[in-house]
């Protein structure tokens, strides 16, 4: 049997070289500067591609249930490097970098993505927080590695050719790093390790299909709580520098610096969060972050210093990052390790729509008013709101207790549901 750390390696350069989609800000001035279109027809390629990532990684994991994580992960990976090989070839062509770059990368990305998170949970049941926030942390950090790889390879070669280099290192390294994640044998777990009772009172019994954890409140819940951490923390993203350059007074230049800094707190909150909910449990984490957003969201527009706009936007991508490195824990505890592909994969469409309500909520409430304090307030007051979600969602009921209810009942299965269903 292969060491469950050297697959956990392979899943975190996996989601590293995946996660260089986050680097596509270092495309947009050389492609509106040689071929002219806008900054928004630009923008919309890493628009289309996040959309299509959170919608083709629920098949990806309806996939990888039925043949495996390595094929999954392989073509993925392909699809990935494929799509923005092809995208060299888009001289004065926009539909065919949305085509190239956005909707096949994107789904390459999708199938990929939700591999080492579906496996992972599986090969460390005693750190599913910890696991799942590395290897998606792998995910925000690729962007660390790629923006200055591919910002020298554009002013060497220039912007097209850069997307050819870049997508064949891409395709090597996913197909190599996918064909070596696979799942434990059935049963596995690790030598000695049983769940303590704070972790068996939050994590279920019975190994969910999608269509039982569709038909539960607590499904839509969590889908409900990723949308909201990643539509507040996805709208600060898609409007770094002119964020930073109004709040601070800062040039271009040193707006660029500082969106450089705050990338890194993507990376480390997906670890950081991920790693705190594995004590203090997945709710009590979203409420933390939530909470955290909502004191943040509604101060920055008072600060003026590059220093503390930098330090308190890290936060914020620190508690946006966070809700990805929890959540895929957080559904399998509810909904049971096995289906976890198909049942997150399923649920990370709220990234999709996240990708798509974020920036054009604080878009559309800067364009009418000319400055981000209104809606930086607005969304202070969602995530104010959204606290109430964390608070009241628990663990699903048992299985044993779905089916009493299509049953005759006995005595017991009319008792009053176990304290430690209401813990933290």
């Amino acid at each position: 049997m292969k060491n469950r750390w050297s697959i956990a390696i392979a899943g975190v350069l996996l989601q590293v070289a995946l996660g260089a989609v986050y680097a596509w800000s270092v495309f947009r001035t050389p492609l509106t500067t040689q071929f002219g279109w806008s900054v928004s027809q630009v923008t919309f390629t890493f628009t289309i591609s996040i959309f299509v990532l959170g919608i083709t990684a629920f098949f990806g994991g309806l996939w990888l249930n039925r043949k495996g994580p390595r094929i999954v992960a392989v073509t993925g990976g392909f699809l990935y490097g494929l799509g923005v090989f092809l995208a060299s070839f888009a001289d004065h062509r926009l539909w065919w970098l949305y085509l190239t770059y956005g909707v096949i990368g994107g789904a390459g990305a999708g199938l990929s993505y939700i591999v080492p998170v579906a496996v992972l949970v599986k090969w460390f049941p005693d750190r599913r927080g910890l696991i799942t926030g590395v290897a998606v942390g792998g995910f925000g950090a690729g962007a660390l590695v790629t923006a200055p790889l591919a910002t020298r390879l554009i002013q060497s070669v220039g912007v097209l050719p850069t997307f050819a280099y870049l997508g064949v290192a891409l395709l090597m390294v996913t197909v190599v790093t996918g064909y070596f994640v696979q799942n434990p044998p059935a049963g596995w777990k690790p030598q000695g390790w049983t769940p303590t009772p704070a972790q068996a009172s939050q994590r279920s019994s019975h190994d969910y299909t999608l269509g039982e954890a569709l038909r539960t409140s607590q499904w839509w819940a969590l889908w409900l709580l990723l949308f909201l951490n990643t539509s507040a923390g996805i709208s600060v993203i898609s409007q770094e520098s002119p964020l930073f350059q109004e709040l601070a007074r800062v040039s271009a230049v040193a707006a660029a610096s500082m969106v450089g800094v705050v990338s890194i707190g993507n990376a480390l909150g997906r670890v950081f969060w991920a790693w705190a909910s594995d004590s203090i449990t997945r709710r009590a984490t979203f409420v933390v972050m939530f909470l955290a957003q909502a004191a943040l969201f509604w101060i920055l527009p008072s600060i003026s210093s590059a220093a503390g706009v930098t330090l308190m936007v890290f936060v914020i991508l620190m508690c946006y990052g966070g809700g990805f490195g929890t959540m895929p824990a957080f559904a399998a505890d509810y909904f049971g390790s096995k289906n976890v592909g198909p049942i997150y994969g399923l649920m990370l469409t709220a990234w999709g729509f996240a990708s798509a309500f974020g920036p054009l909520l604080i878009a559309y409430m800067q364009q009418a008013s000319g400055v981000y304090r209104g809606a930086l307030h607005v969304i202070a007051g969602i995530m104010a709101v959204s606290v109430v979600l964390p608070l009241i969602v628990s663990p699903p009921r048992r299985h044993e207790e779905s089916i009493s209810s299509i049953q005759p009942r006995s005595s017991t299965s009319l008792s009053a549901p176990s304290r430690q269903d209401s813990t933290w």
